[in-house]
Protein backbone atom coordinates (compact mmCIF):
# COMPACT_ATOMS: atom_id res chain seq x y z
CA UNK A 1 0.00 0.00 0.00
CA UNK A 2 2.99 2.29 0.63
CA UNK A 3 6.47 1.78 -0.81
CA UNK A 4 9.22 4.39 -0.69
CA UNK A 5 12.85 4.16 -1.73
CA UNK A 6 15.37 6.87 -0.93
CA UNK A 7 12.63 9.41 -0.16
CA UNK A 8 14.28 12.68 0.81
CA UNK A 9 13.46 16.32 1.40
CA UNK A 10 15.86 19.21 1.89
CA UNK A 11 15.11 22.82 2.71
CA UNK A 12 17.16 25.95 2.37
CA UNK A 13 16.69 28.68 4.93
CA UNK A 14 17.97 32.22 4.65
CA UNK A 15 19.40 34.26 7.48
CA UNK A 16 21.75 37.17 7.94
CA UNK A 17 24.66 34.74 8.02
CA UNK A 18 23.69 33.26 4.65
CA UNK A 19 21.87 30.20 3.29
CA UNK A 20 21.67 26.97 5.24
CA UNK A 21 20.60 23.61 3.81
CA UNK A 22 18.62 21.33 6.13
CA UNK A 23 18.14 17.63 5.38
CA UNK A 24 14.73 17.06 6.94
CA UNK A 25 14.33 13.53 5.53
CA UNK A 26 17.34 11.54 4.35
CA UNK A 27 16.72 8.57 2.07
CA UNK A 28 13.77 6.93 3.81
CA UNK A 29 12.65 3.42 2.80
CA UNK A 30 9.16 2.43 3.99
CA UNK A 31 7.02 -0.60 3.18
CA UNK A 32 3.41 -0.84 4.39
CA UNK A 33 1.28 -3.83 3.39
CA UNK A 34 -2.43 -3.67 2.68
CA UNK A 35 -4.46 -3.95 5.88
CA UNK A 36 -1.64 -2.97 8.26
CA UNK A 37 -2.03 -0.46 11.06
CA UNK A 38 1.33 1.31 11.31
CA UNK A 39 2.50 3.50 14.19
CA UNK A 40 4.95 6.15 12.95
CA UNK A 41 6.96 7.63 15.82
CA UNK A 42 9.57 10.34 16.06
CA UNK A 43 10.45 13.33 18.21
CA UNK A 44 9.68 16.80 16.91
CA UNK A 45 12.14 17.81 14.21
CA UNK A 46 13.00 14.18 13.39
CA UNK A 47 11.36 14.20 9.94
CA UNK A 48 8.02 12.60 10.89
CA UNK A 49 5.80 15.48 9.79
CA UNK A 50 7.82 16.09 6.62
CA UNK A 51 7.55 12.41 5.65
CA UNK A 52 3.81 12.41 6.27
CA UNK A 53 3.35 15.55 4.18
CA UNK A 54 5.28 13.99 1.31
CA UNK A 55 3.25 10.77 1.42
CA UNK A 56 0.01 12.79 1.33
CA UNK A 57 1.23 14.98 -1.59
CA UNK A 58 1.40 18.16 0.52
CA UNK A 59 5.16 18.39 -0.08
CA UNK A 60 7.13 17.38 -3.16
CA UNK A 61 10.12 15.09 -2.45
CA UNK A 62 13.55 16.45 -3.24
CA UNK A 63 14.78 12.94 -4.13
CA UNK A 64 13.66 9.33 -4.14
CA UNK A 65 10.51 7.61 -5.30
CA UNK A 66 7.29 6.37 -3.73
CA UNK A 67 4.12 4.51 -4.58
CA UNK A 68 1.10 5.32 -2.40
CA UNK A 69 -2.21 3.46 -2.78
CA UNK A 70 -1.04 2.15 -6.15
CA UNK A 71 -0.12 5.57 -7.60
CA UNK A 72 3.28 7.11 -8.22
CA UNK A 73 3.78 9.98 -5.80
CA UNK A 74 5.67 12.13 -8.32
CA UNK A 75 3.85 11.47 -11.57
CA UNK A 76 0.30 10.93 -10.29
CA UNK A 77 -0.27 12.99 -7.12
CA UNK A 78 -3.94 13.47 -8.07
CA UNK A 79 -4.39 9.69 -8.15
CA UNK A 80 -2.87 9.48 -4.66
CA UNK A 81 -5.26 12.15 -3.32
CA UNK A 82 -8.27 10.33 -4.75
CA UNK A 83 -7.33 7.09 -3.02
CA UNK A 84 -6.24 8.23 0.44
CA UNK A 85 -7.93 9.75 3.44
CA UNK A 86 -5.99 12.32 5.48
CA UNK A 87 -6.97 13.50 8.95
CA UNK A 88 -4.67 16.31 10.03
CA UNK A 89 -3.82 17.13 13.61
CA UNK A 90 -5.66 20.44 13.39
CA UNK A 91 -8.77 18.97 11.76
CA UNK A 92 -10.62 20.35 8.76
CA UNK A 93 -14.22 21.01 9.75
CA UNK A 94 -15.64 24.50 9.25
CA UNK A 95 -16.71 25.92 12.61
CA UNK A 96 -20.09 27.32 11.48
CA UNK A 97 -21.04 24.42 9.21
CA UNK A 98 -23.51 21.77 10.29
CA UNK A 99 -22.14 18.25 10.76
CA UNK A 100 -24.34 16.61 8.12
CA UNK A 101 -23.76 19.38 5.58
CA UNK A 102 -20.00 19.27 6.12
CA UNK A 103 -19.83 15.53 5.46
CA UNK A 104 -21.93 15.75 2.29
CA UNK A 105 -19.88 18.71 1.02
CA UNK A 106 -16.65 16.78 1.65
CA UNK A 107 -18.03 13.90 -0.42
CA UNK A 108 -18.91 16.25 -3.26
CA UNK A 109 -15.34 17.57 -3.24
CA UNK A 110 -14.45 14.03 -4.35
CA UNK A 111 -17.10 14.28 -7.10
CA UNK A 112 -19.49 11.89 -5.40
CA UNK A 113 -23.11 12.30 -6.55
CA UNK A 114 -25.13 14.17 -3.93
CA UNK A 115 -27.35 11.16 -3.20
CA UNK A 116 -24.35 8.88 -2.68
CA UNK A 117 -22.62 11.49 -0.50
CA UNK A 118 -25.72 11.74 1.71
CA UNK A 119 -25.98 7.95 2.00
CA UNK A 120 -22.27 7.62 2.82
CA UNK A 121 -22.54 10.43 5.39
CA UNK A 122 -25.42 8.59 7.07
CA UNK A 123 -23.29 5.39 7.23
CA UNK A 124 -20.39 7.22 8.87
CA UNK A 125 -22.65 9.00 11.35
CA UNK A 126 -23.75 5.57 12.57
CA UNK A 127 -20.30 3.95 12.50
CA UNK A 128 -18.56 6.79 14.35
CA UNK A 129 -21.21 7.49 17.00
CA UNK A 130 -22.28 10.85 15.59
CA UNK A 131 -26.00 10.09 15.70
CA UNK A 132 -28.20 13.06 16.46
CA UNK A 133 -25.49 15.58 15.60
CA UNK A 134 -26.39 16.19 11.95
CA UNK A 135 -27.87 19.63 12.62
CA UNK A 136 -25.28 20.71 15.20
CA UNK A 137 -22.71 23.37 14.30
CA UNK A 138 -19.19 21.92 14.25
CA UNK A 139 -18.01 24.53 16.77
CA UNK A 140 -20.43 23.13 19.37
CA UNK A 141 -18.98 19.61 19.31
CA UNK A 142 -16.86 18.18 22.10
CA UNK A 143 -13.23 17.29 21.43
CA UNK A 144 -14.01 13.60 20.95
CA UNK A 145 -16.98 14.34 18.68
CA UNK A 146 -14.91 16.70 16.57
CA UNK A 147 -12.13 14.14 16.12
CA UNK A 148 -14.67 11.51 15.06
CA UNK A 149 -16.11 14.03 12.58
CA UNK A 150 -12.59 14.66 11.24
CA UNK A 151 -12.16 10.92 10.69
CA UNK A 152 -15.58 10.70 9.03
CA UNK A 153 -14.56 13.47 6.64
CA UNK A 154 -11.39 11.55 5.81
CA UNK A 155 -13.40 8.38 5.11
CA UNK A 156 -16.31 9.87 3.14
CA UNK A 157 -14.89 8.73 -0.23
CA UNK A 158 -14.14 5.19 1.07
CA UNK A 159 -10.33 5.27 0.83
CA UNK A 160 -8.36 2.08 1.40
CA UNK A 161 -5.46 4.01 2.95
CA UNK A 162 -6.00 6.46 5.82
CA UNK A 163 -3.40 8.80 7.33
CA UNK A 164 -4.16 9.87 10.91
CA UNK A 165 -1.91 12.65 12.24
CA UNK A 166 -1.95 12.79 16.06
CA UNK A 167 -5.64 11.79 16.17
CA UNK A 168 -6.09 11.82 19.96
CA UNK A 169 -4.06 14.90 20.92
CA UNK A 170 -5.93 16.96 23.51
CA UNK A 171 -8.62 14.38 24.23
CA UNK A 172 -9.55 13.21 27.71
CA UNK A 173 -8.85 9.52 28.58
CA UNK A 174 -12.41 8.37 27.94
CA UNK A 175 -12.55 10.08 24.54
CA UNK A 176 -9.13 8.63 23.64
CA UNK A 177 -10.25 5.10 24.50
CA UNK A 178 -13.42 5.57 22.45
CA UNK A 179 -11.40 6.87 19.50
CA UNK A 180 -9.04 3.88 19.71
CA UNK A 181 -12.01 1.56 19.25
CA UNK A 182 -13.03 3.41 16.11
CA UNK A 183 -9.48 3.32 14.72
CA UNK A 184 -9.34 -0.46 15.25
CA UNK A 185 -12.63 -0.81 13.39
CA UNK A 186 -11.20 1.02 10.38
CA UNK A 187 -8.82 -1.87 9.89
CA UNK A 188 -10.78 -4.80 11.36
CA UNK A 189 -14.23 -4.07 9.93
CA UNK A 190 -13.63 -1.77 6.96
CA UNK A 191 -10.36 -3.27 5.73
CA UNK A 192 -8.53 0.06 5.65
CA UNK A 193 -4.77 0.42 5.90
CA UNK A 194 -3.98 2.96 8.62
CA UNK A 195 -0.80 5.05 8.92
CA UNK A 196 -0.86 6.64 12.36
CA UNK A 197 1.46 9.27 13.84
CA UNK A 198 1.29 9.79 17.59
CA UNK A 199 3.20 11.14 20.58
CA UNK A 200 1.44 8.73 22.93
CA UNK A 201 3.47 5.55 23.37
CA UNK A 202 0.56 3.69 24.96
CA UNK A 203 -1.50 4.54 21.86
CA UNK A 204 1.15 3.18 19.51
CA UNK A 205 1.53 0.06 21.67
CA UNK A 206 -2.21 -0.61 21.85
CA UNK A 207 -3.12 0.04 18.21
CA UNK A 208 -0.19 -0.73 15.93
CA UNK A 209 0.58 -3.97 14.12
CA UNK A 210 4.06 -2.60 13.50
CA UNK A 211 6.02 0.48 14.54
CA UNK A 212 8.43 2.63 12.52
CA UNK A 213 10.73 5.05 14.36
CA UNK A 214 12.32 8.01 12.57
CA UNK A 215 15.05 10.24 13.98
CA UNK A 216 17.34 12.82 12.36
CA UNK A 217 15.56 12.24 9.06
CA UNK A 218 16.24 8.49 8.88
CA UNK A 219 14.44 5.31 9.91
CA UNK A 220 16.27 4.03 13.00
CA UNK A 221 14.03 1.08 13.95
CA UNK A 222 10.99 -0.83 12.74
CA UNK A 223 9.17 -4.00 13.70
CA UNK A 224 6.41 -5.30 15.92
CA UNK A 225 6.31 -4.13 19.50
CA UNK A 226 7.70 -7.47 20.72
CA UNK A 227 10.50 -7.42 18.15
CA UNK A 228 11.56 -3.91 19.12
CA UNK A 229 11.35 -4.58 22.84
CA UNK A 230 13.46 -7.73 22.52
CA UNK A 231 16.16 -5.74 20.72
CA UNK A 232 16.49 -3.25 23.58
CA UNK A 233 17.72 -5.30 26.53
CA UNK A 234 15.41 -8.27 26.91
CA UNK A 235 13.05 -9.00 29.78
CA UNK A 236 14.19 -8.38 33.36
CA UNK A 237 13.74 -11.53 35.49
CA UNK A 238 13.98 -11.57 39.29
CA UNK A 239 13.46 -14.61 41.47
CA UNK A 240 14.14 -15.49 45.08
CA UNK A 241 15.42 -18.73 46.64
CA UNK A 242 16.89 -19.66 50.00
CA UNK A 243 20.20 -17.84 50.47
CA UNK A 244 22.11 -21.12 50.75
CA UNK A 245 20.89 -22.11 47.25
CA UNK A 246 21.42 -18.73 45.58
CA UNK A 247 24.81 -19.55 44.01
CA UNK A 248 23.54 -22.80 42.48
CA UNK A 249 20.36 -21.10 41.28
CA UNK A 250 22.42 -18.39 39.59
CA UNK A 251 24.53 -21.01 37.83
CA UNK A 252 21.37 -22.69 36.54
CA UNK A 253 19.91 -19.35 35.40
CA UNK A 254 23.12 -18.50 33.58
CA UNK A 255 22.55 -21.50 31.28
CA UNK A 256 19.31 -20.04 29.92
CA UNK A 257 19.46 -19.09 26.26
CA UNK A 258 20.54 -15.45 25.90
CA UNK A 259 20.97 -14.90 29.66
CA UNK A 260 23.04 -11.81 30.57
CA UNK A 261 23.57 -9.20 33.29
CA UNK A 262 23.26 -11.88 35.97
CA UNK A 263 23.68 -10.88 39.63
CA UNK A 264 22.71 -12.19 43.07
CA UNK A 265 22.05 -10.51 46.41
CA UNK A 266 20.51 -11.95 49.59
CA UNK A 267 18.92 -14.90 47.82
CA UNK A 268 17.55 -12.80 44.94
CA UNK A 269 18.81 -13.58 41.43
CA UNK A 270 18.52 -11.01 38.65
CA UNK A 271 19.14 -11.56 34.94
CA UNK A 272 17.94 -10.50 31.51
CA UNK A 273 16.71 -12.89 28.84
CA UNK A 274 15.26 -12.27 25.35
CA UNK A 275 11.83 -13.68 26.32
CA UNK A 276 10.91 -14.06 29.98
CA UNK A 277 7.66 -15.91 29.27
CA UNK A 278 9.48 -18.77 27.56
CA UNK A 279 12.52 -18.74 29.89
CA UNK A 280 10.58 -19.06 33.14
CA UNK A 281 9.13 -22.57 32.55
CA UNK A 282 12.59 -23.81 31.62
CA UNK A 283 14.09 -22.18 34.70
CA UNK A 284 11.42 -23.65 36.99
CA UNK A 285 12.01 -27.16 35.63
CA UNK A 286 15.78 -26.82 36.07
CA UNK A 287 15.47 -25.54 39.65
CA UNK A 288 12.99 -28.28 40.52
CA UNK A 289 15.39 -30.93 39.19
CA UNK A 290 17.99 -29.59 41.64
CA UNK A 291 15.40 -29.50 44.46
CA UNK A 292 15.63 -25.72 44.74
CA UNK A 293 12.37 -23.97 45.64
CA UNK A 294 11.58 -20.58 44.15
CA UNK A 295 9.72 -18.41 46.68
CA UNK A 296 9.03 -15.35 44.50
CA UNK A 297 9.50 -14.26 40.91
CA UNK A 298 8.72 -11.38 38.53
CA UNK A 299 9.19 -10.69 34.82
CA UNK A 300 9.25 -7.13 33.51
CA UNK A 301 9.12 -6.46 29.80
CA UNK A 302 10.80 -3.39 28.26
CA UNK A 303 8.43 -0.56 27.42
CA UNK A 304 8.14 1.36 24.17
CA UNK A 305 9.75 4.28 25.99
CA UNK A 306 12.79 2.04 26.57
CA UNK A 307 12.77 1.29 22.85
CA UNK A 308 12.52 4.95 21.93
CA UNK A 309 15.26 5.94 24.36
CA UNK A 310 17.57 3.23 22.99
CA UNK A 311 17.16 4.17 19.33
CA UNK A 312 16.91 7.97 19.59
CA UNK A 313 18.74 8.76 22.83
CA UNK A 314 15.70 10.58 24.23
CA UNK A 315 12.23 9.85 25.57
CA UNK A 316 9.12 10.56 23.56
CA UNK A 317 7.11 12.94 25.70
CA UNK A 318 3.53 14.02 25.26
CA UNK A 319 4.63 17.67 25.47
CA UNK A 320 7.74 18.65 23.55
CA UNK A 321 9.46 21.73 22.20
CA UNK A 322 7.82 23.52 19.24
CA UNK A 323 8.04 21.48 16.05
CA UNK A 324 11.03 22.69 14.07
CA UNK A 325 9.63 21.04 10.95
CA UNK A 326 6.96 23.71 10.76
CA UNK A 327 9.72 26.26 10.31
CA UNK A 328 11.41 24.09 7.70
CA UNK A 329 8.27 23.91 5.60
CA UNK A 330 8.22 27.67 5.22
CA UNK A 331 11.81 27.70 3.99
CA UNK A 332 12.84 27.61 0.34
CA UNK A 333 13.31 24.20 -1.27
CA UNK A 334 16.98 23.46 -1.94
Amino acid sequence: MITTRGLARTFTSRSRSGRTTVEAVRGVDIDVAEGELIGFLGPNGAGKTTTLRMLTTLLTPTAGEATVAGCDLRTDPLGVRKRIGYVSQSGGATAEAKVGEELVLQGQFYRMPAARARARAAELVEQLDLRGLDDRRCRTLSGGQRRRLDIAMGLIHEPKLVFLDEPSTGLDPQSRANLWDHIRKLRNEQGATVFLTTHYLDEADALSDRIIVIDNGAIVAEGTQDELKSRVAGDAVRFTVDTEHAARAATIAERLNGARELSTADGEVFLRVPRGDTAMPELLRALDAEHITMTAMSVQRPTLDDVFLTFTGRSLREAEAPDTETTKEHADVA
